[in-house]
């Protein structure tokens, strides 16, 4: 039982290394990709118009969503909640079938 206990508990911290290096990947990509663009936008028309905010506001509220998810900032359906929703839903299968309880 305990050897199921540490496998299960590396298993799950695994996958929160995995979730973070994507994370991590995700905004250097951002990073890097916007510096490129303000770079050409610069270049092309030295900022008459900043048009490379277009794409850093867009793919910025991308990055935001995938930062709630990783780091668990959702207070209505994050780790918490969907813990306390399967305690709930094992419990209620214990429970004996009466309607009338």
């Amino acid at each position: 039982m305990e050897d199921f206990s540490k496998e299960n508990k590396y298993l799950r911290a695994k996958e929160r290394v995995e979730e973070l290096k994507k994370f991590y990947g995700n905004l250097t990509s951002y990073i890097m990709v916007m510096i490129l663009l303000a770079v050409i936008n610069y270049l092309t028309n030295e900022w008459r118009y900043m048009w490379f905010l277009w794409a850093a506001f867009g793919w910025g509220i991308g990055l935001f969503f995938h930062a709630l998810r990783t780091f668990n900032l959702n207070p209505f359906f994050g780790k918490e909640w969907e813990e306390r929703k399967i305690k709930e839903f094992l419990n209620e299968d214990d429970k004996p079938a009466n309607r009338w309880e």
